[in-house]
């Protein structure tokens, strides 16, 4: 019998912090199985632990209990340089905040991730493929500065896509957006699932956003 590889499965999570006599249980007992090329959406209101459940998924911070496995590797029994060298390989992050450097170009904030890697480079014909999907050809050799937020987005994208991960982690991608490019990011995230075979996690409060997901799961003070 086949067993089913799931890219991301999580059992028994739970992070609980201590502030002083103070404790608490920002996720209780998460569960959860993502299947290849699935595209899951988590809501909640602020503060159910949708981010702390993302950042434990990419292996930011530790759980405190239970485990996080990617591909069938359990982040869990990982180090921290471990993780961050299983991270930049295998896992495309994507945050509201763009986390753009100022001083870079939209095509060299895009290849970071290869420059970190070891000096790497894109071939032309795979860098113009992905300036493509994003639309930004003619903007690649602008800073930050001069372009729009839906622009630096797409630059944010293309950063987390360079390493040609499996798998894309967004966390309120669309939370400093106005609704016209919200929408064209959640059509390039349908895109990137349906036609690339990407499978994505995306956490927002926005029930449209959710609704570009093949499924969706609500946190509830830190439960499924």
């Amino acid at each position: 019998m086949t067993m089913t590889l799931f890219p991301v499965e999580t059992d028994g999570l739970t992070k609980i912090y201590q502030s002083g006599r103070n404790r608490i249980v920002a996720l209780d007992n998460i569960t959860l199985r993502v299947a290849p090329g699935e595209f899951v959406t988590i809501m909640g209101a602020s503060g159910s632990g949708k981010s702390t459940l993302l950042h434990l998924i990419a292996g930011l911070n530790d759980p405190t209990s239970g485990s996080v496995k990617i591909n069938d590797v359990n982040l869990t029994r990982l180090n921290d340089a471990e993780r961050t060298r299983f991270r930049l390989k295998n896992i495309g992050v994507v945050f509201q905040a763009f986390n753009l450097i100022p001083t870079l170009t939209a095509e060299e904030n895009m290849m970071l991730p290869l420059l970190i890697e070891g000096g790497k480079t894109m071939p032309s014909p795979q860098l113009d493929e992905l300036l493509d999907l994003l639309d930004m050809r003619e903007r690649r050799h602008h800073r930050p500065d001069s372009l729009s937020g839906g622009e630096q987005q797409r630059v944010a994208i293309g950063r987390a896509l360079s390493m040609n991960p499996a798998l894309i982690l967004a966390d309120e991608p669309t939370g400093n957006l106005d609704s016209g490019n919200s929408e064209k990011l959640c059509e390039l995230l349908r895109e990137l699932c349906d036609k690339h075979q990407r499978t994505i996690v995306l956490v927002t409060h926005d029930k449209h956003v959710a609704a570009y997901g093949d499924r969706c799961v609500h946190l509830k003070d830190g439960r499924l």
